[in-house]
């Protein structure tokens, strides 16, 4: 896979915002592959894990974040599901799971109908360890300030932030790959 073509499809008129996705997927990128070299017992697919941290948040295209030079219509919450219609349509139904699965630290259907959010009402979970992997390096990294590493402490207080179950949710990640 050419995921820079797939940007490339996706981003070739906005330089500004493809820039911000792929320091802020590089980042994400070089994090979890650092997390599979650190757990040669969890067997992770690295290549997949490159692929899958730098097609992560492709769905950003179609949002309304002015702030990162997102000027689409749909709301930020939705760039994981956008993204994974993105791959689904382009034959990666693997990477897709990731788009969805990777926001906070991963979204239950309790959480998306409890919180009102624009979501499908179904839960947004990572499951596999490579799902899990890009969702939790993820969270160390904003398309705000994108060469600097958020500290583990500062990663929890921005997960707690869409409530307890989430912050729960990270806690059993980061035991797994710190």
């Amino acid at each position: 896979m050419d995921y820079y073509a797939l940007i490339d499809k996706y981003y070739g008129d906005n330089a500004e915002l493809r820039d911000i996705l792929v320091r802020h997927s590089t980042a994400v990128a070089n994090k979890a592959l650092a997390i599979a070299d650190a757990h040669p017992e969890l067997r992770l697919d690295r290549r997949f894990l490159l692929e899958a941290a730098m097609l992560h948040d492709i769905g950003i295209i179609r949002t309304d974040a002015p702030d990162i030079k997102c000027f689409g219509t749909e709301p930020y919450i939705r760039h994981g599901v956008i993204g994974a219609e993105m791959m689904r349509a382009e034959g990666y139904p693997r990477h897709a799971r990731v788009c969805e699965r990777h926001t906070g630290a991963g979204l239950s259907q309790k959480e998306i109908e409890r919180q009102g959010l624009p979501l499908p009402h179904t839960d947004l979970l990572p499951e596999t360890p490579e799902e899990q992997v890009v969702c939790y390096a993820d969270k160390f990294f904003s398309k705000t300030r994108l060469d600097t590493e958020k500290t583990i402490a500062q990663a929890e207080r921005s997960v707690a932030k869409h409530g307890e179950e989430g912050l729960r949710r990270f806690k059993e990640m980061e035991k797994r790959f710190f």
